[in-house]
C-alpha cells in the first residue's frame, strides 16, 4: 500500500489555480503566484487581441500592461457572473478600444453593414466548410496544393504557419479579433459574443468570412509561390 502511493502522481503546484474561486480569492489576497499562473496562461492571447486593435506589437504590449492593472483594480468589483478569462479579455477590449483610437485604427461593428467592410464577395462558400457536428466550420478539404504536404510536414512547416500569420493579420480589424478569439485561443461562440458585446448572427457571419479571407489568402499565395519555382 505504502509503494502504491510512493507512486501516486503529484498534482502540479499551479493546478489549484483551475479552480477559479481559489483564483479569484488568491488574487484578492496579493498572492503572486496566483498572479504569476494568470499571466503566464493569459499573456500571449491577451497580446494577439490587443494587436487586433492597435498598429504595433509595442503598443499591444501596453494595452496588456494596462489590462493587468485594470484586473487588479476591479478585483473587488469581480463577481463571477463570468469566467475569468472573459471577463479579463473584456477589459482588454475596453482598454485596446481606446488605443485603437487614439492610433487610428479600431473600426465599429456598428459600421456599414456590420461585418468591418462592405465586401460580400469571398465568404458565401458554405460548400468549402464543414456544416456541422464537431467539425462545424472547419475547411472540408486543404487549401490547394497543400494536399501535397503531409499532415506531419504542414504542421511542422514554418512556412505555412507564417502564411496563416500574414493571411490574419490582412484581415479587417472586426474579423481579425473574431478569428483570433475563436481559432487562434480557443474561445468558444457565447464567450466570443460576451467579449466584444456582437450578436450571434455577427460572430458568426464575421468569422465565416474570416475564415474563408484566410483561406483565399493562403491559396493565392501557395499558387504564386509554387509558380515561382
Amino acid at each position: 500500500m505504502k509503494e502504491e502511493e510512493q507512486h501516486q502522481p503529484t498534482a502540479s503546484p499551479e493546478s489549484k489555480w483551475n479552480d477559479e474561486q481559489v483564483l479569484v480569492e488568491a488574487l484578492r489576497q496579493g498572492d503572486e503566484a496566483a498572479f504569476g499562473f494568470l499571466i503566464d496562461t493569459y499573456y500571449g492571447s491577451l497580446l494577439r487581441l490587443a494587436m487586433a486593435y492597435v498598429p504595433s506589437r509595442a503598443v499591444a504590449d501596453e494595452v496588456v500592461q494596462e489590462t493587468w492593472m485594470g484586473v487588479l483594480e476591479s478585483l473587488p468589483r469581480f463577481e463571477g457572473r463570468s469566467s475569468v478569462k472573459t471577463w479579463m479579455f473584456r477589459i482588454l477590449t475596453n482598454r485596446a478600444k481606446t488605443r485603437g483610437k487614439g492610433e487610428s485604427r479600431y473600426e465599429s461593428l456598428d459600421t456599414g453593414n456590420g461585418y468591418g467592410d462592405g465586401d460580400d464577395e469571398g465568404w458565401r462558400e458554405p460548400e468549402r466548410f464543414q456544416s456541422s457536428g464537431a467539425l462545424a466550420g472547419h475547411w472540408i478539404t486543404l487549401p490547394s496544393m497543400w494536399d501535397e504536404e503531409t499532415p506531419e510536414r504542414l504542421l511542422l512547416s514554418k512556412e505555412s504557419r507564417m502564411l496563416i500569420e500574414q493571411a490574419i493579420d490582412a484581415l479587417p480589424p472586426v474579423q481579425r479579433q473574431v478569428i483570433t478569439l475563436r481559432d487562434l485561443d480557443g474561445v468558444d461562440s457565447k464567450e466570443v459574443c460576451n467579449i466584444l458585446d456582437v450578436t450571434e448572427t455577427n460572430q458568426r457571419v464575421l468569422l465565416h468570412r474570416a475564415r474563408s479571407r484566410v483561406r483565399k489568402m493562403i491559396e493565392s499565395q501557395l499558387y504564386n509561390t509554387k509558380a515561382e519555382r
